[in-house]
């Protein structure tokens, strides 16, 4: 008795699994890829505060960050003191109604530094948010 195979002589099916298997593996790199990258911008540790604001579209926002003497950024733009007080006060007869500043600055910032800037931005003419972390719901129950 002789025995016959029934299959072809090539599979081709049998090779294509690891082309799928490579895919797959291809598709969890670009799907999870950009989530693992950091994004651009000014990096800053903001204190807890659990307080929120809705979101202006339309206000100004300045970073604070640590350096000696603190680094004033205004949007994603480095700027000195003196060009701060001039942008605003250009942004300011841009806008005919109230416009809105937030600041955000690292917690190691000093609160008297903090004060300076806001006053700065009021004397402008600006509705003035100080923004913070939110805390977690840990710490109220």
């Amino acid at each position: 008795m002789k025995l016959v195979s029934t299959l072809p002589e090539r599979a081709g099916f049998l090779h294509a699994i690891p082309l799928f298997d490579l895919f797959a593996l291809l598709l969890v790199f670009i799907m999870l890829g950009p989530s693992f990258v950091r994004h651009s911008g000014v990096s800053v540790e903001m204190p807890m505060s659990r307080y929120q604001v809705e979101r202006d579209p339309n206000a100004a926002v300045i970073t604070i960050t640590q350096g000696s003497p603190a680094v004033l950024w205004l949007e994603r733009e480095r700027v000195s003191e003196a060009e701060l007080i001039q942008r605003l006060a250009e942004r300011r007869g841009q806008s005919a109604a109230v416009p809105t500043v937030y600041i955000r600055s690292d917690a190691d910032i000093p609160a008297s530094y903090e004060r300076q800037v806001a006053e700065t931005a009021l004397q402008q003419g600006f509705r003035v948010y100080l923004l913070g972390r939110p805390l977690s719901q840990e710490r109220f129950e």
